[in-house]
């Protein structure tokens, strides 16, 4: 599987993101700085979290008009496979690649946590190594994650199945004291339509060995690489 995680200036999860996959797959992945736009030969490529162009004017908001994401566009066309992160996501709500929006966080200030995710669906590349229903743990790292669309959109993502994980208690439930960053209806992650293409903001690259506290994210990479290997 090869793999491309973009860098854009004020990008600082991408040698996690290296890791992760690397473990996984077996093989380093490509950095690509944001100005390059050859995506040829690419499995997946991967948007990392950090705080791109200092999160000026709106998370993402900049990192969306950089060159490499009118080719992150047309690889999504084409059918590729996209994994945003925190920034990520962001930058993929920002440019219109997912439905959405990241706002400030409801308690209107920076989270560094450890948080619950539920996962809604478990046929998918990058949900394979999990069970639906299974609960796992993940790092947040964010001042802007909760997720805001309005109600058609959030229905539509409902009805379509495209929600990927909800921020629950550590035996599932979806409360309100679980949903830190107070996204509605708990999202934490969606999918594209063709389930391609997935954002979320809690950082499973962050557990996926035990000297990092636990391996709860690495199915999620497991699963992925697997597949996309094949």
């Amino acid at each position: 599987m090869n793999a491309a995680i973009v860098l854009f200036p004020g990008i600082n999860r991408e040698r996690d993101m290296a890791i992760a996959l690397e473990q996984s797959s077996g093989h380093k992945p490509r950095m690509l700085w944001h100005t390059e736009t050859d995506l040829s030969g690419i499995d997946l490529v991967v948007l990392p979290g950090g705080f791109s162009y200092g999160d000026y004017l709106r998370c993402g908001a900049m990192a969306a008009q950089s060159p490499v994401m009118g080719a992150v566009r047309d690889f999504v066309a084409r059918g590729g496979y996209v994994l945003g992160v925190c920034n990520g996501f962001q930058i993929l709500t920002e440019a219109g690649i997912l439905p959405g929006a990241l706002l400030r966080n409801a308690a209107l200030r920076f989270l560094s946590r450890d948080c619950h995710l539920r996962v809604e669906r478990a046929d998918t590349v990058y949900a394979s190594r999990y069970r639906r229903g299974e609960v796992f743990r993940a790092p947040m790292a964010h001042g802007d994650g909760n997720y805001f669309a309005d109600d058609a959109t959030l229905d539509r993502l409902e009805g379509e199945k495209l929600i990927a994980f909800r921020y629950a208690t550590p035996a599932g439930e979806i409360t309100e004291a679980a949903n830190h960053n107070g996204s509605a209806r708990n999202i934490a992650g969606i999918y594209s339509p063709n389930l391609r293409v997935l954002g979320l903001m809690p950082h499973p690259e962050d557990l996926i060995d035990p000297l990092m506290g636990g391996t709860d994210g690495k199915p999620l990479f497991d699963g992925l690489c697997s597949a996309l290997a094949a």
